[in-house]
């Protein structure tokens, strides 16, 4: 079967940089949905803590609950609590659902500054934070989401200026109500990189710390490096003579003889399957013919190969982001920390 590999020297040279951006590790939220992107939730958990991350950022509940026992606060944005857990907060993304969470419930207010998504409006800050206090939650931080933070635009400034008011106004309300004193955050890994003095109370990072953020060559390069990998075993070989085609619907048709072999990792694992007949790997070895549900074709006599060592390159070929490359990875792939 296919295998993933996650390199912890690279994880630890990631996280290191951006603790030196946030100026402190204890200011590193890790961003963990989406099984941390594809890398292994367990996996990146156990050497986050090890690094010394104490935050973490997930999708749901039960995300939260899987990795309690490796961090001291958990922010889940997108669900409501099954049951009370001092370590976990819950994100407010609009202000009808104050409602649904119970008393007594740690939450934090996302508040929408132009992304146009989730968050309550601006307008909206004065009477979400009377509904929150009426409901009787534990307002701890209010933050915002970026749109274009990872784009050559005038738009982060915009939003970072539509942030600092809602701040402003937020420290107003907040002893009038009687809510002890917030916390703030808005940045993404792409924001983070661009601030020359970061002053929030902390960074949620998830695409800077797998290794795989992709921005403008007008940015400031960072030297992250990419954790994760994907290599494959050969099932059969077979010597294609000139003229022969190789897989579903013979779509690609060999131009001299060569050894074509197939290996376990297709569309049902996370290949693309938009990368056929174009794919070339880390080792200049060719993906050939339709890639299948559980294999692909391979120029190549190797017993095992690298399918990527980067998903920015898979990306490319993909006509996608890194991001989905990685979150497409199945679960039952087998993880191994090197």
């Amino acid at each position: 079967m296919a295998y993933i590999t996650l390199n912890k020297n690279n994880f630890f040279n990631n996280l290191d940089i951006i603790a030196k951006q946030t100026k402190s590790k204890d200011k590193i939220a890790l961003v963990l949905k989406d099984n941390a992107y594809g890398h292994g939730l367990l996996e990146i958990s156990q050497m986050a803590k090890e690094y010394g991350i104490k935050k973490a950022v997930v999708k749901s509940y039960d995300e939260a609950m899987k990795i309690e026992n490796y961090f001291e606060y958990i922010l889940v944005l997108a669900d409501y609590p099954s049951s009370n857990n001092k370590k976990i907060r819950y994100t407010i993304n609009d202000i009808n659902s104050i409602k649904k969470f119970p008393h007594a419930t740690k939450v934090e207010l996302k508040v929408d500054t132009g992304m146009h998504r989730n968050g309550i409006k601006m307008s909206e800050l004065k009477e979400a934070m009377l509904k929150i206090k009426e409901q009787g939650l534990i307002l701890e931080a209010v933050f915002t989401h970026h749109r274009s933070a990872d784009e050559l635009s005038s738009e982060w400034f915009w939003q970072n200026e539509n942030f600092a008011k809602v701040k402003k106004e937020a420290e107003k309300l907040v002893s009038g109500l009687g809510f002890d004193k917030l916390r703030f955050h808005s940045c993404n890994s792409a924001s983070l990189s661009r601030h020359v003095e970061f002053d929030e109370d902390m960074a949620r990072v998830g695409i800077s710390a797998y290794g795989c953020m992709q921005l403008p060559c007008a940015f400031k390069e960072l030297d992250f490096k990419s954790v994760l990998s994907v290599y494959a075993n050969k099932i059969s070989s077979r010597v294609l003579k000139k003229g022969e085609a190789v897989g579903y619907g013979g779509t690609f048709i060999v131009e001299k003889d060569c050894v074509v072999s197939n290996y376990n990792f297709g569309y049902g694992d996370g290949f693309l399957r938009i990368c056929s007949n174009t794919y070339l790997t880390p080792e200049a070895k060719k993906q050939v013919g339709r890639i299948s549900m559980d294999n692909a074709s391979f120029i190549s006599q190797m017993q095992e190969i690298l399918i990527f060592n980067d998903a920015k390159e898979m990306a490319k070929s993909a006509k996608t982001i890194s991001y989905e490359v990685l979150t497409s990875l199945k679960l039952n792939i087998k993880r191994e920390i090197v």
